[in-house]
């Protein structure tokens, strides 16, 4: 694909995959993150493929391999949109009679969620797990293919990026301090306060935006699940940083533990690449940006900014006395 030149050829393109989307076509999605395929999604989605082909439903059901859904000791799960049938712990054996079913528009019930008293709960919105919560940083992954960039700007995606680059980086950095976003781990930083700070540094050789993706509290894997179900939120989120701040260059630091988050995000790199997204002049606006990987060891401390910091140069990752802040004295002194 030819990179995209200025925004206003991006907004055609997101308009047409848009205008084209059937919203009321019929879709198997399978939640494929590492808790699925766990527990057997990656044989659940052959299945359905292969009952696809063999109903000749291909092209009438579509079927979308996306990210975890949160409800990961149900799965391998079944939904079915755009209803919303929810099917946990799906056996391979039922997918003959599950396809035909989502064809027909039609519930099997002996397959769906049932509660305490064993009474069927077939939509998902229904389910307590569902229903007690207010989604919505994983929400975005049942729409999601993290490997086709295209269901991420049906979605919506990057149409926030297409805004703040019509804008300057003071509204932006008004709009997040006022939105009292807050780091979602540690001390809950205010964003808008730490984009700011880094917006008044002066360049000393280009600022530098890091994602920090490590995470190594036992059982914890919100990092993963998002960078493995929907990783072009990440780099949106980055790209709408270095607005803001005037940083030229971002790294996402995540533990080579999370193989399948690496693969997705390398893959989303090189689309948002192809895109004109990640480039030295990002849709004929002049701003430049781009993005690397670095993958940590897996040391538990590295989720402390300094200690991450030393583990990007090539250091043993050990926390470091402040002042000076990462925000004044960062990687390679930038």
């Amino acid at each position: 694909m030819t990179p995209f030149s200025t925004m206003r050829h991006f907004k055609t393109y997101q308009a047409g995959l848009v205008a084209g989307r059937g919203l009321n076509t019929r879709t198997i999605i399978i939640p494929a993150g590492t808790c699925g395929r766990a527990s057997g999604a990656t044989e659940l989605v052959e299945a359905v493929r292969r009952a696809l082909r063999k109903s000749m439903l291909d092209g009438k059901l579509d079927l979308r391999v996306t990210g975890c859904h949160g409800f990961c000791q149900m799965e391998p799960s079944v939904l079915v949109a755009p209803e919303g049938v929810f099917y946990p712990r799906v056996d391979p054996k039922h997918v003959d009679r599950l396809v035909a079913a989502a064809a027909a528009g039609e519930v099997l019930e002996d397959l769906v969620w049932r509660d305490s008293e064993g009474r069927a709960v077939p939509l998902q919105k229904d389910v307590p797990f569902f229903a007690r919560q207010m989604r919505t940083i994983l929400s975005r992954n049942e729409l999601v293919d993290p490997e086709r960039v295209e269901t991420y700007v049906e979605a919506g995606g990057y149409t926030s990026l297409l805004r703040v680059l019509s804008k300057e980086p003071g509204w932006v950095l008004d709009q997040v301090k006022r939105s009292g976003l807050r780091g979602r781990g540690g001390a809950g930083f205010p964003t808008g306060m730490k984009w700011e700070l880094l917006a008044k540094q002066p360049e000393n050789g280009g600022k530098i935006l890091v994602c920090n993706a490590d995470e190594g509290d036992p059982g914890a894997y919100m990092d993963r699940s998002v960078l493995e179900g929907n990783p072009h939120s990440i780099l949106e989120g980055m790209l709408i940083g270095a607005r803001a701040t005037g940083a030229t260059s971002g790294i996402v630091y995540v533990r080579n533990e999370y193989p399948l988050a690496i693969k997705h995000l390398h893959l989303a790199l090189r689309q948002a690449r192809e895109l004109g997204l990640l480039c030295n002049n990002v849709l004929g606006t002049g701003m430049s940006f781009d993005v690397q990987v670095v993958e940590g060891a897996g040391a538990f401390v590295c989720g402390e900014e300094t200690a991450l910091i030393a583990s990007i140069e090539g250091r043993m990752g050990q926390p470091r006395q402040r002042p000076p802040f990462p925000i004044q004295r960062g990687i390679g002194g930038r």
